[in-house]
């Protein structure tokens, strides 16, 4: 193969690596992604999506693809060892604009993405391409493949929890293994109509059964000290773990049965110069929380859009290193909720299961606390204190996910506010600030101006230099007042990177997008200085 050269290498074609390549894609980023596999995931792995997820399936525009093929919205049904159930999480919340948790089959969504790739001529594809090393040349990345060398301006690597990438780089993994193993157990043709997660919170046998789309259902089975795992693998045993809760699914087709040891841990660094990690390169977590895959996704839209902002030249290299600034807190804090989580999902005594399903009774009377666990409260918010954040306005919003509302356009459609923001940079300012009356021209970063009005108010002429939308829902005019501001700067993963101030004026805008930026822009210091 003669010499490759290309401004992203990525290595692995998992979940994490085919929606980062599909990120740069969208932005015309030069992209060789490449896997050692012959083709995408066969077998069911990851099972759970959520809200924050599929907002990044539609940000780069696969999201209605997407949801043809999931269970939307499921819960999880908590049952004690009698087979009562003593609690409830069935979040009905659209925060971002999806139901907090679907049920997904790993090799859909990849076929999915993989396919989403071929809309992209600056993307290319290699499977059954082994990479030997990857290298820091100071300048540029050198990657030695089976089939040649190539050089790319920069490396992800996605290559999974026991990453070559990683472990050539001697980047150590922190944190610990669990002490237990648990059984998979997936399955056809379920005619099982119940939608949510039942957990089997029994010390005999923790477990939990989890709806798939298409007929499909999964298992898990924590095995017991002493058990060997050969034993429980055996096909009579696992149709037996099966009949205690199913007569009907312990005679369904079984598509997999394996034994996993989980993991919570995280890379001590996920950056080395021009090579960075992703997914489970960079960490690991239990599956309780539904957490890995996610956490995953967020790392290739928090490191995709930054990737294309520095090689086009908007934004200088200090920029990634805000990657692992703002998710390394956010992964680990979501490792610890999913090992909290094994901790109730998981009883080791009678005890021990009595005090926790006491303690969820007694919750269940206090409507605030009932909520708290219902809407799934508990789960850390996608929030940064430091990063590519600026100003001192909005401190409860800023380094957060922005809301996705319905709202309603000039023609009385309505859709989801992202559709709206485009795939850059965008402000969002309420219908009484004062962008829309500014001067006409470019912005900082090509932000564009979304004005919004109230639900109670109606369109009046054109909407100039400037989107117009109608808060429909109220969600975005609740959120500002509450925030005392009446605007905010919204980055292209929708986090909100700066507020406006109520009394600022219409070049606070402009200095917050500057300030972003680094002042590396000609046009921004000539705006900054007030030169010509």
């Amino acid at each position: 193969m003669a010499a490759l050269h290309t401004q992203v290498l990525v290595v692995g074609a998992g979940p994490v690596g085919l929606t980062l390549a599909n990120i740069l894609g969208m932005h015309g980023v030069r992209t060789v992604l490449v896997e050692r596999n012959a083709s995408t995931v066969g077998e069911p792995r990851a099972v759970s999506i959520d809200d924050e997820s599929l907002r990044t399936m539609q940000y780069i525009g696969l999201d209605e693809e997407v949801r043809r093929r999931i269970v939307p919205g499921y819960g999880s049904y908590y049952f004690s060892a009698r087979g009562r159930c003593f609690a409830k999480v069935v979040p009905d919340t659209l925060e971002y604009g999806f139901p907090r948790r679907s049920a997904f089959r790993q090799p859909i969504l990849e076929a999915q993405l993989r396919e989403g790739l071929e809309r992209f001529d600056c993307v290319d594809v290699r499977f059954e391409t082994n990479v030997e090393g990857v290298r820091d040349a100071g300048t540029h990345v050198i990657g030695q493949l089976d089939s040649g060398e190539i050089t790319a301006e920069y490396a992800v690597a996605c290559d999974g929890a026991r990453s070559p990438v990683r472990e050539a780089l001697g980047i150590a993994m922190s944190g610990s293994t669990y002490d237990c193993k648990w059984l998979i157990v997936d399955l056809a043709g379920s005619t099982d109509r119940f939608r949510h997660t039942r957990v089997f919170c029994d010390p005999a046998r923790p477990g939990l059964a989890l709806p798939g789309p298409e007929g499909t259902r999964r298992y898990e089975f924590m095995l017991l000290p002493g058990e060997d795992a050969d034993a429980v693998l055996d096909e009579a045993n696992v149709r037996r773990l099966l009949g205690r809760h199913s007569e009907e699914d312990a005679r369904l087709e079984i598509v997999r049965k394996v034994i996993y040891h989980f993991h919570a841990r995280l890379a001590q660094r996920w950056r080395a110069g021009r090579i960075f990690l992703a997914g489970d390169a960079a960490h690991l977590s239990p599956p309780f929380a539904g957490q890995g895959m996610n956490s995953g996704l967020r790392d290739a839209q928090n490191l995709g859009w930054k990737l294309a902002w520095r090689l086009r030249g908007e934004l200088g290299d200090a920029l990634l290193d805000t990657y692992e600034t703002e998710r390394k807190p956010h992964a680990a804090a979501l490792i610890q909720m999913a090992v909290r989580m094994g901790q109730v999902m998981m009883p080791r005594s009678a005890l021990r299961a009595f005090a926790t399903q006491t303690a969820f009774r007694a919750l269940s009377l206090y409507r605030p606390a009932r909520d708290y666990v219902m809407q799934m409260k508990y789960k850390p918010p996608p929030r940064f204190a430091e990063g590519l954040v600026c100003g001192d306005a909005g401190a409860a919003l800023r380094g957060r996910m922005f809301v996705q509302p319905r709202v309603e356009t000039h023609d009385g459609s309505t859709v989801l506010l992202d559709e709206r923001l485009g795939k850059g940079f965008a402000v969002v300012e309420w219908h009484d600030g004062v962008l829309a009356n500014a001067r006409c021209g470019d912005r900082p970063l090509g932000a564009r101006l979304i004005r919004v009005i109230p639900r109670d108010h109606r369109f009046v002429g054109g909407a100039g230099d400037f989107d117009e939308v109608r808060d429909a829902s109220g969600a975005i005019g609740s959120l500002f007042e509450s925030a005392g501001i009446r605007g905010v700067v919204v980055r292209p993963d929708r986090y909100v990177a700066a507020c406006l101030a109520r009394d600022s004026d219409a070049g606070e805008c402009d200095r917050m997008l500057a300030s972003l930026s680094g002042e590396r822009s000609p046009w921004i210091a000539r705006h900054i200085t007030g030169e010509p």
